[in-house]
């Protein structure tokens, strides 16, 4: 499944006085990889702060999840100027929230996999969700989602809730996508070998650590990683229908994991 990374503009910014003798603060959430040690944030806070003559004030959150629901919580008390790091299963429900505005940047120049009409989100990257395993202790990994859920070897994994985790949500559509009206049936077949189901990616990442597999996703997989799955074709829903259809599919997860 394809994943795009936004950023967008929110309409409860607030200008700051030219006449101020400070700074003014430019307030960014975004995702806590993004400025985490080898990541993009801290050469992008120093170029960027050179250009605008403010500070720029990074807030971490797990992911696009995270960031959402903090925004959804603040509302328009929200102190964010600038939000990095939705993904597009969650577009139209940010959308809808009525918090961001249009932006002014010409996104015909882009190359994706796919045209890009919205007016309000940007993208700055995208990446495919895949599978990683330590390729020195798993020797014959399966090649594909529907041989990972059926086949009879027993591997164990661990993933991520689709209510607090972003990666959890791409799982679910993944699912989704490729047994449509059975994917309650497999993920009963995935609850067999799944060992837990955590809140987020750094949970899941920990417990990795210790020599179990999971599902993740990355822009670049580390090079003492193999992608299990990159799809030939992009498994794309349409924002709406994921929109529409998001709870009935986490409530399917829900009661098929649950059995």
């Amino acid at each position: 499944m394809i994943k795009l990374f936004i950023f967008h503009l929110l309409l409860i910014a607030t200008p700051l006085s030219a006449t101020e003798t400070k700074l003014p603060t430019l307030t960014v959430y975004t995702y806590s990889a993004f400025i985490a040690d080898g990541g993009s944030g801290a050469a992008i806070k120093k170029s960027f702060e050179l250009e605008c003559h403010c500070k720029l004030k990074w807030v971490a959150l797990n992911d696009s999840i995270s960031l959402f629901n903090r925004l959804r919580m603040e509302g328009k008390n929200s102190p964010a100027d600038v939000v990095l790091g939705l993904d597009n299963n969650l577009l139209h429900i940010a959308e809808q929230t009525g918090l961001f505005t249009s932006s002014p940047i010409d996104t015909q120049a882009l190359t994706l996999p796919e045209n890009w009409h919205n007016k309000i989100f940007i993208p700055y990257n995208y990446g495919y969700f895949a599978f990683i395993y330590h390729k020195n202790k798993l020797k014959n990994p399966p090649k594909s989602l529907q041989e990972l859920v059926e086949s009879s070897t027993p591997w164990r994994i661990i993933y991520q809730d689709p209510r607090t985790s972003n990666p959890g949500l791409g799982l679910l559509l993944w699912m989704q996508k490729v047994y449509g009206a059975q994917a309650p049936q497999a993920w009963q077949q995935l609850a067999k070998k799944t060992v837990t189901v955590t809140r987020s990616w750094s949970e899941a990442y920990g417990l990795f650590l210790k020599d179990w597999m999971y599902p993740a996703i990355k822009i670049a997989l580390p090079v003492d990683f193999t992608s299990l799955a990159v799809p030939s074709k992009a498994l794309q829903y349409p924002a709406k229908e994921i929109a529409k259809n998001r709870l009935q599919w986490i409530q399917a997860w829900q009661t098929a994991v649950s059995h």
